[in-house]
């Protein structure tokens, strides 16, 4: 009875399946910053957090935990995303809506550690970095946005100093990425010190993540082709040769040693 094996995932496949899941976070990113552009409504402000459920459940799966640290925080990030489903769903318009958009930055919040992380950790530069340094840069946006539609849900529904109004987290993301990439129209800002403090957070957070993420990678992506690859000193291994194939060698080597053999030394005789 023989059992079979199954292969291990080699290295290289190991990676190919993380550059795979982050090319679906960041997918997953995008689709939701535009799904919450063009559509409003309490149904996609839940669908919104399972979306960030997946996004902060994928950094998770990719991040260096232990497998049963994973398995804890997925079934806490569950629960936490259920019930602030529920809570939004009761409150839409107030401080249960708040708490469901707390929920949301700090998952987001978590998820850009995560990837942070894992980009920093790398020691090379591959498509994985590129993709994980947009999804935090994404992530970051979302985060923030979630943060001031909380504020403005906690405030009495006011937040902008020019008074408006705001029902659903569109203007919220626009104000966020506006401040994130220091651009500043000037046609929303925030009008109490609790959001003007939050937002000059922002505005550094962008920068600082710019000056220091992105430089790396693109150091990184400068050392990478600089140099060319370094020769390996060690032999590259070779096939093993079957052992039947190896005694039929030795016993035709050997058989061929024995013709022409001639003796040397004292026992050898010279002839008269």
């Amino acid at each position: 009875m023989t059992t079979r094996l199954e292969p291990r995932a080699t290295p290289a496949g190991h990676r190919a399946r993380i550059a795979n899941r982050t090319g679906v976070l960041l997918l997953i990113l995008v689709f939701t910053y535009l799904l919450s552009a063009f559509v409003k409504g309490v149904v996609i402000s839940a669908f919104q957090i399972v979306l960030f459920l997946a996004v902060v459940l994928i950094a998770v799966r990719n991040s260096t935990l232990k497998r049963r640290s994973r398995h804890i925080a997925a079934l806490i990030l569950l629960a936490g995303s259920i019930l602030a489903a529920i809570s939004l769903a009761l409150d839409s318009k107030g401080p249960g809506a708040g708490v469901a958009n707390m929920w949301t930055a700090l998952i987001l919040l978590l998820s850009a550690v995560l990837i942070v992380r894992r980009v920093l950790a790398r020691p090379e530069i591959t498509l994985q970095s590129i993709y994980g340094a947009i999804s935090a840069y994404l992530v970051l946006g979302l985060m923030f946005a979630a943060f001031y539609y909380a504020m403005y849900h906690f405030g009495g529904n006011t937040f902008f100093a020019q008074g408006e109004h705001v029902g659903d987290t569109r203007i919220f993301q626009y104000f966020s990425f506006v401040t994130l990439t220091t651009t500043g129209y000037g046609d929303y800002t925030a009008a109490g010190s609790g959001g003007q403090a939050v937002a000059v957070i922002e505005a550094i957070t962008g920068v600082v993540f710019l000056a220091t993420l992105v430089a790396r990678l693109v150091a990184g992506f400068r050392g990478a082709g600089g140099a060319g690859p370094a020769a390996d000193p060690t032999p590259a291994p070779t096939q093993r040769e079957p052992a039947g194939a190896r005694r039929a060698r030795t016993r035709r080597s050997g058989a061929s040693g024995l013709v022409g053999h001639r003796p040397s030394g004292p026992a050898r005789r010279r002839g008269p």
